[in-house]
């Protein structure tokens, strides 16, 4: 496994609480659930290569 690249992350306590709970109910740490939500957000955008990119598809009313 490659190792990881370690950084200070600066966050408005509200949103670590909101993380945090968030993290507990899928069983992750609240490292691993930032690193996921990245990894997602990076996935549906299209940056992360080889990933299929994600399209919302909008209804026209």
């Amino acid at each position: 496994m490659p190792k990881k690249k370690a950084f200070p992350l600066r966050i408005d306590p509200k949103l670590y609480e909101v993380i945090e709970r968030w993290a507990a109910d899928e069983f992750r740490s609240v490292n691993g659930q930032i690193e996921f939500l990245l990894r997602e957000a990076a996935i549906r955008a299209g940056r992360i290569p080889g990933k299929r990119q994600f399209q919302v598809k909008r209804e026209v009313e």
